[in-house]
């Protein structure tokens, strides 16, 4: 059976007030919610049912806001543990250390996702002062604990520079996973503006520094999660789509619409935390199973791509239907870091 992926915001409670954050996006007078334990256990039965009525394993990915701040977390991964189900933590660097990270890999817990969206001033500037030095810094005991550390950076026109040097920070500080994804726009206008040309020749860069940090054995594994790598390899001839491909059958690519829900404190379900206004149902009122075969619906017709449904590697890539829609208010419009002429 294929895993499904639950991205749970269990509460907005946060230290931060990232520039570039979903949740207060619309300004800072957005009230933080939480999930209670009563819906916290609804959702997850719902979770479940979806998954029995699809032939699916859930996997989930417990955030907020930084999900250790809810007062019920250790109940919620409690609960997992006992129903044998896989989880990971996307959080901060703040309420962790050596023994909460033990505790957390005793509860089963995979990989514990921080992120690095440039170096020190950069980061900071994003995130807040000192966030960047304690990011770093906690990737030790993650790794001591057993779990798997993971770095995400978000590329925006304001720090797409400094990603190589980013790249030699974790690998320096021996992260396990590094990976990035492209900033969203908001509406706030924070770091748009990457042409399709500079996105390609940075891929170029990023791609001779995995390869030489490949060779010389570096513990970072570089999980190429753009969905422009695809496009990036079919270039370099590293990605061939195969000959006995189904024509009509989609292969890999953006999950939105696949094998992904986002759910919110609110219960509300989103097809993608990252694709604006894609709220689909809610999770506390209906059956995810129905909202998948209803409203879900819209995320899954691949002829209305604009330029991918025209191109041989529509199966395999899409590029980022999120970055479209926060660029165009088009779910289906073209990648605008998209370098491929159609």
């Amino acid at each position: 059976m294929r895993y499904f992926s639950f991205q749970w915001h269990i509460t907005d409670d946060c230290d931060q007030r990232c520039r570039h954050c979903y949740i207060y996006s619309g300004g800072t007078e957005h009230i933080p919610q939480a999930m209670n334990l009563k819906d916290i256990h609804a959702v997850l039965m719902n979770c479940l049912n979806f998954c029995g009525t699809f032939g699916r394993i859930p996997y989930f990915y417990i955030t907020g806001g930084d999900p250790i701040l809810h007062p019920n977390f250790w109940e919620l991964l409690k609960e997992l543990y006992d129903r044998g189900i896989s989880f990971s933590i996307l959080g901060n660097p703040f309420h962790i250390d050596g023994e909460i990270c033990r505790e957390l890999k005793a509860l089963g817990c995979e990989k514990y996702q921080l992120s690095l969206d440039g170096m020190k001033d950069t980061h900071d500037y994003f995130r807040k002062p000192g966030s960047f030095t304690e990011t770093l810094a906690k990737i030790k005991p993650i790794n001591d604990a057993g779990i798997c550390s993971v770095i995400m950076s978000t590329v925006s026109s304001l720090n797409i520079h400094e990603i190589p040097a980013v790249i030699d920070a974790v690998v320096e500080h021996e992260a396990e996973v590094y990976s990035f994804a492209r900033y969203c726009p908001t509406g706030s206008g924070v770091g748009t503006g990457i042409t399709p040309s500079e996105y390609r020749e940075f891929l170029r860069v990023c791609d001779g520094k995995f390869r030489s940090c490949e060779a010389q054995g570096c513990r970072t594994y570089f999980d190429r999660k753009d969905h422009l790598w695809t496009l990036y390899d079919y270039e370099a001839g590293r990605f061939r789509v195969p000959d006995d491909a189904e024509t009509g059958k989609i292969y890999g690519g953006c999950n939105c619409g696949n094998a992904h829900l986002t759910i919110l404190p609110s219960g509300d379900v989103y097809a993608c935390r990252r694709v604006r206004g894609s709220k689909a149902g809610n999770a506390l009122t209906e059956r995810l199973s129905d909202i998948w075969l209803g409203r879900m619906e819209d995320y899954r017709e691949y002829g209305r791509f604009v330029k991918c449904s025209r191109c041989e590697l529509l199966p395999y890539c899409r590029g980022c239907p999120a970055v479209a829609m926060g660029t165009y208010g088009d779910f289906y419009a073209e990648d605008p870091q998209c370098w491929k002429e159609i």
